[in-house]
């Protein structure tokens, strides 16, 4: 039969596109914040260490869900769960093509402000103090015009579909995010107080590694970082050619997207033990003040303190989170489009406009009613949404999907015990994440 469905093409193509999908403002945003707010080098450890425990689990059953059923995730959770209760199944994936929707309409707003900050430095060294106000501010207005503009964006590399869109973007922005990173590291580590925050991020204080609240932390955030449980890594792995090698670009994609974390680290942390040296407050009582805003507060503060130079290194930074928002958005963007293409036979161009359109008006509604709407919107997607589909995920690997399911089938050797470890202490790390992540926010 000739394969009708767009694909990428190569095993790097794949893996750069899924690991830009996980790399996003998760990885360069809320991991180094909450490392400097858990111990540093003691929750990095921690982190490695449930990153291979949970996440890569999590990552192969999204992955192989996908590959299996070359379907968007209504249709594969449908075909999975076809021999119990199939309704339950795409009820499924109706939830989790609403939380892309969500998260979409909140991750546009904040990846509009990343656009507007890197655009701020060129304005201001060019005097235009008016617009780099503007720019600068929290204003509705400048989120109805960078919001839109993202959308724009992603719709633009999303209509040119898998190989030609998602897989050239991703091997074009992936290459310039680690080398914008790694330069401003490089940098970084040449500022006054910069060698503080390399030992607080990289020395472990073991007394607190069985700290509970550190566990968790580092176990939510692992789970988030790869962008589990919204169904970004089931339509990826729905567009592998078959024969592909799953545990191995499972790995791949784990190792590339958990070395842009740490990277992330080696940034960030020293950053704030530098604005900190510069005379910026950044702590109090030991926890970062207002770490949701630490991007736009402190890390605009320490570029102030630089002079001229400060300038060019903030138009880096805010450039390198523009690209990692993109990444993350064009993949979610994709869930719905592909759903739309596949089950309802809707034109690619039109699907991709009407998706774009549909986040726009959520958007918006969240612009409009900011000050309790915004928070609410992520609270609920990150601390409910996501791990409880990822613990639906481990549940229908584990013992639903048996028609296809080689870990169903398996009866011994190194599958059988993975599909073991899939079945009963999966489900269990998950729902430790969620009651505690949940119920202790």
């Amino acid at each position: 039969m000739t394969q009708v469905r767009d694909g990428f093409q190569s095993r790097l193509g794949f893996v750069l596109a899924a690991a830009g999908a996980a790399v996003g403002l998760g990885n360069i945003w809320g991991f180094p914040t909450q490392a400097a707010n858990h111990g540093g080098g003691a929750f990095l450890l921690v982190y490695f260490i449930v990153i291979f425990l949970l996440a890569l689990p999590a990552l192969y059953t999204e992955l192989y869900l996908g590959y299996y059923a070359q379907a968007n995730p209504v249709k594969a959770l449908r075909q999975a769960w076809q021999n119990k209760a199939p309704k339950v199944g795409a009820a499924a994936g109706y939830i989790g093509l609403g939380g892309a929707i969500v998260m979409l309409s909140f991750y546009s707003i904040v990846a509009g402000w990343m656009l507007s900050y890197a655009i701020e430095p060129v304005t201001t060294f060019l005097g235009f103090s008016g617009a780099s106000e503007f720019l600068h501010s929290d204003s509705a207005l400048r989120n109805f015009v960078f919001t839109p503009l993202m959308l724009i964006l992603t719709a633009s590399i999303i209509l040119k579909g898998v190989k030609s869109g998602i897989e050239t973007w991703s091997r074009r922005l992936m290459p310039v995010l680690l080398v914008l990173l790694i330069g401003l590291i490089i940098y970084i580590a040449t500022l006054d107080g910069a060698s503080d925050g390399f030992a607080a991020y990289l020395i472990p204080d073991f007394s607190q590694i069985l700290d509970p609240n550190l566990i968790i932390a580092a176990m939510g955030q692992a789970f988030f970082s790869l962008s589990l449980g919204v169904g970004c890594m089931m339509i990826y792995g729905s567009y592998l050619k078959p024969g592909a090698n799953l545990p191995k670009l499972t790995a791949s994609v784990a190792l590339l997207d958990t070395s842009v974390a740490f990277l992330a680290g080696l940034l960030i942390v020293p950053a704030i033990y530098v604005a900190q040296h510069n005379g910026v407050e950044v702590f109090s009582n030991g926890k970062l003040i207002g770490e949701g805003q630490l991007i736009f507060a402190i890390l605009p503060a320490l570029f102030s303190t630089m002079g001229d130079i400060g300038l060019l290194v903030g138009l880096l930074f805010f450039v390198l989170m523009s690209i990692a928002s993109v990444t993350s958005t064009i993949s979610t963007t994709e869930i719905p489009v592909a759903f739309l293409v596949e089950n309802h036979g809707v034109d690619r161009t039109k699907a991709t406009w009407l998706v774009s359109g549909v986040v726009l008006v959520f958007a918006s509604l969240i612009i409009l009613n900011f000050d309790w709407l915004f928070g609410l919107v992520i609270m609920v997607f990150t601390q409910y949404q996501l791990p409880l589909m990822g613990l639906f995920y481990f549940v229908t690997v584990g013992w639903l999907w048996q028609r296809g399911n080689k870990l169903h089938q398996a009866t011994s050797g190194a599958h059988y015990w993975f599909a073991q470890y899939i079945r009963f202490v999966c489900p269990i790390l998950m729902t430790l994440v969620f009651a505690n992540v949940a119920f202790s926010s």
